[in-house]
């Protein structure tokens, strides 16, 4: 299947802004979060069309998953 993944801030140095990717059925963000490199520990936000969702939810044929960092301040 495929499906559109959107890096935010931090995550695309190195990386990507949006990339389409060719991923085996029934893969779920915290997988695809690791495929990437990125520790899921850093990972504050995860929404599949435009909508929260968790690191144990599957994306389908042609989602988009949005991955935004945590946000400090101060």
């Amino acid at each position: 299947m495929q499906i559109v993944v959107k890096l935010f801030a931090t995550f695309r140095d190195g990386r990507f802004r949006e990339k389409t990717l060719e991923l085996e059925q029934g893969i779920t963000v915290r997988k695809i979060i690791e495929s990437l490199g990125i520790d899921t520990g850093e990972v504050g936000v995860t929404m599949i069309n435009s909508r929260h969702c968790s690191m144990d939810d599957m994306p389908v044929q042609d989602d988009v998953l949005a991955i935004f960092p945590m946000v400090g301040g101060g």
